[in-house]
């Protein structure tokens, strides 16, 4: 067994992290009765010293041997964020088929309320709730932003 901590090539000549493809997690929630608009994302600003540092995206990475990418979306949450988000259930996914490389976007919610006051800083520096409205007018990460008009259909607002 080798090592999918690694980075790909795709059909496109492009390098993408993860040698069995990648996976991350677009948490949403009801909003809450104060604030506008009836959906919010969880985001994550990621850390600088990552690949596409100071960008926005969800939190994701390289699905393990064995992993589905469900399973590695969960792993990558708890380990970029320490949220465990196992209660979660899936709504949608977006897989970004680059030929050899693939990346899942599962939109998901939870059914428990998600305290961000415990998140642990490592490979993002914050992780907030938005509409999806601001989203696009963020610094996205290259792949998120590209994918993120379909995603966005994905959560209905």
């Amino acid at each position: 067994m080798h090592d999918t901590n690694r980075w790909a090539r795709c059909s496109r000549g492009h390098r993408h992290w993860g040698s069995l493809g990648a996976a991350g997690m677009l948490l949403t929630r009801r909003t809450p009765e104060d604030v506008p608009g009836p959906t919010q994302v969880l985001l994550q600003h990621r850390a600088d010293w990552v690949h596409h540092g100071g960008t926005w995206s969800t939190p994701g990475g390289a699905i393990h041997h064995g992993e589905t990418p469900w399973d590695a979306a969960l792993r990558e949450v708890k380990e970029e964020t320490g949220l465990d988000l196992s209660s979660a259930h899936e709504l949608a996914r977006h897989v970004d088929d680059h030929g050899g490389w693939s990346y899942t976007t599962i939109v998901a919610t939870a059914d428990i309320a998600v305290d961000l006051s415990v998140v642990a800083v490592g490979e993002q520096q914050n992780l907030v709730w938005l509409d999806p409205s601001d989203v696009a007018a963020l610094p996205l990460h290259p792949g998120f932003g590209d994918v993120w008009p379909v995603v966005r259909d994905l959560v209905g607002h």
